[in-house]
Parts: structure tokens; sequence; C-alpha cells
């Protein structure tokens, strides 16, 4: 049966978004959804299930509105594909010497043709971003905290939502989804 990671956006951030993993977990299990795991604080699950990626998003968006009041987008992504953004990180020095400052931002779907150069001509610091159809790799070298390039701006440049996470972080979910452990 396929493992899927779903990545939850804006959850447990100071102001909102207020989601314990222990009833992440459980509200999964009730889904149906297999071997149910959560990772770090941040909205971070493994599961098995041999229901489709999108469907999944689907399920678990509209289960977690209508069961505790959260509206927020899943982004849910299988071994396999997890597997090819390790394999095809364009930053392998960054990845090694400052993984905390590599980002892959998972969206939910393509931007449009031309999104991602947008978004390049809006970057104002030393931010480089690469991406491909569903994710974009970002790197902040002088920092994520004080960067001008936000979610915010990423979204309304690529009109296209999603949800990041550091490339440590990425490693930690390929890692335990049972795909490459390499530091690429």
């Amino acid at each position: 049966m396929p493992r899927y990671a779903a990545l939850f956006r804006a959850v447990n951030l100071p102001s909102h978004g207020k989601l314990s993993m222990s009833s992440l977990r459980e509200l999964l299990e009730e889904l149906g959804l297999r071997d149910a795991r959560t990772i770090l604080q941040s909205g971070n699950a493994l599961f098995s299930s041999p229901r489709s990626a999108s469907a999944l998003e689907k399920l678990i968006e509209r289960e977690l509105l209508a069961r505790i009041a959260l509206g927020t987008d899943v982004v849910v992504r299988g071994g396999a594909e997890l597997a090819e953004v390790i394999g095809g990180n364009p930053f392998r020095r960054e990845a090694v010497e400052d993984p905390s400052h590599l980002v892959v931002v998972f969206l939910k779907s393509a931007p449009a043709a031309g999104a991602v150069d947008a978004l390049r001509k809006a970057i104002s610091g030393p931010e480089v971003i690469k991406g491909t159809a569903r994710h974009l790799y970002v790197t902040y070298p002088a920092g994520i905290g004080t960067s001008k390039l936000t979610a915010a701006l990423i979204e309304r440049k690529l009109g296209v939502c999603g949800t990041a996470r550091n490339w440590n972080t990425v490693r930690k979910l390929n890692e335990l989804i049972g795909g490459e452990t390499g530091r690429r």
C-alpha cells in the first residue's frame, strides 16, 4: 500500500491553526489511513492509503473543517515524489552546509507559465529559487525570518498556495517514508 506524507499549511502558529498532533493522528486513523504518524509540531504526518494523493488532500481538508473547524490547505506527496524532491535538489552545497536555510515549497498545483519568473523578478534580497512543476527550492542565505521573500509573496506571485519545509525536515520525512537517506 502506498505511503504518503501530508503537509499541513499554517498550523500551530502563534495566532491561529492550533492542532495537537495526537488529535491529528486520531483523525487520520478515523479516516481509515493506516499507520498514521505525526512528525514535529508543525503539521507533518505519514500514513498508508490506497487512495490517490489528490483524493487524500480533499478528504483531509474536508474532515479537518467539519470535525474541528480548522480550514487549512493540505499538500500530500507520495514516497516516490519525495524521493524525487531529494534527488532533484539543485542546491547540493546548501543542503550540506546550511540545510536550515534551504526550503522546499510544496505547491498544491503547478503555477501558470511565467509565474516562477515573475516571482524571481520580485526577489529583492539574496534569495535564490529554482522550481519544478509542483515544488520550489529556495535558499535563504541571510536567514528566513528577516527575508522579504515571504510565503504571502510566493503565493501571490505564483497564484498557487503551498507550504514550506526546511531541508532537514524534508530529508527526515523522506527517510521515514522509506526513501533515500542521502544528504543531497
